[in-house]
């Protein structure tokens, strides 16, 4: 435009970053102990009106993410609750100070990771395709993935109240736009959601992923395929006895995550259901490849790298020997 300003309508559905800031500031009215740590990027992570309402409880420590675990351990270890938003790709520089730092005196540190999955936009570094696979291998550690913005809301007082280190991995980009409770009640660690039922083929998502599965139930129920939908929102811990129960019913599994294969969701399904002796099954994993991600529109990013719902249901076709269409 000759304005300069953008043609961009709002559609009013928040992303997940405003929701984490509201919910942010919700939290810290009635928890004192609160407090937010960044680092230089107040902005990306949804916190600036947190740190205008509360300047004493805000701490952004620059381009230091490893000082900024660090620093939050300290906070712990004096009975306050920091709560560290930093995008996920960038939280990777803090690897050891979450490790040596946080996990092993398993210090109640709060890590919302923001730009987790598939960031398109902002570029190849940016995308955030390798948390679950650098964070499930720490002890004490506890992660999870929200399917909508309401979710992300529980998981965030779920955290805030849980005494351990816990992270919450959510994407880039609007919600679902589903209705947020007024009072957020908190989920109970470990514990999965069954969101439909069927008997041909077991799809079990975590966090974007859900979403997507559930577009494919639709077209797979086209096709006389009827699944059964987890929404796990435990990477760790994962919720055994459900998932299980399940597998032992339903042999055709396919797990579906926005994330690298290796070591990720999928995996932790598969080492899962291994190690507690399930035979007889056969799984397809969906989840990226051991590649880098290219810069580009998240849905076409996505389809491409062949973790939407067209590839969940070719997926499920493939498990009944049906032709991909």
């Amino acid at each position: 435009m000759d304005t300069g300003k953008s043609n961009h309508i709002s559609n009013g559905i928040p992303t997940y970053t405003q929701v984490f800031g509201s919910q942010m500031i919700k939290l810290a009215k009635t928890n004192e102990k609160i407090v937010a740590v960044t680092a230089a990027m107040p902005e990306g992570t949804g916190l600036i009106e947190f740190s205008k309402l509360y300047p004493d409880r805000f701490f952004d420590v620059g381009i230091a993410e490893q000082h900024a675990v660090t620093f939050s351990a300290g906070l712990s270890s004096k009975g306050l609750k920091p709560v560290v938003a930093i995008y996920s790709t960038f939280l990777q520089r803090a690897f050891d100070q979450i490790l040596h730092d946080v996990c092993i005196d398993a210090h109640p540190v709060v890590f919302a990771i923001d730009r987790g999955g598939i960031v398109g936009e902002d570029g190849p570094t940016h995308n955030g395709l390798f948390d679950y696979s650098y964070l499930r291998c720490m002890p004490n550690m506890t992660i999870m993935a929200p399917k909508d913005e309401n979710e992300l809301a529980r998981m965030l007082v779920t955290a805030v109240n849980y005494n351990g280190p816990v992270a919450i991995r959510y994407p880039r980009g609007i919600g679902t736009g589903v209705k947020i409770e007024e009072n957020p009640k908190p989920l109970e660690i470990g514990k999965a959601q069954v969101i439909n039922e069927g008997d041909d083929v077991l799809i079990i998502a975590i966090g974007k992923s859900v979403c997507e599965a559930l577009k494919a139930n639709k077209l797979l129920k086209k096709q006389g395929i009827h699944a059964t939908i987890i929404n796990a929102r435990f990477v760790k811990p994962l919720d055994t006895n459900l998932i299980i129960e399940y597998a032992l019913k339903i042999k055709k599994i396919i797990t579906v995550e926005d994330h690298v294969l290796d070591g990720g969701f999928g995996s932790a399904v598969l080492e899962m259901l291994t190690d507690k002796g399930v035979t007889g099954f056969s799984i397809k994993r969906i989840g990226i490849k051991n590649r880098f991600v290219e810069h580009g529109p998240q849905d076409i990013l996505r389809r491409d790298y062949g973790i939407d719902s067209a590839a969940i249901v070719n997926a499920g076709l493939e498990l009944h020997g049906n032709k991909i269409k």
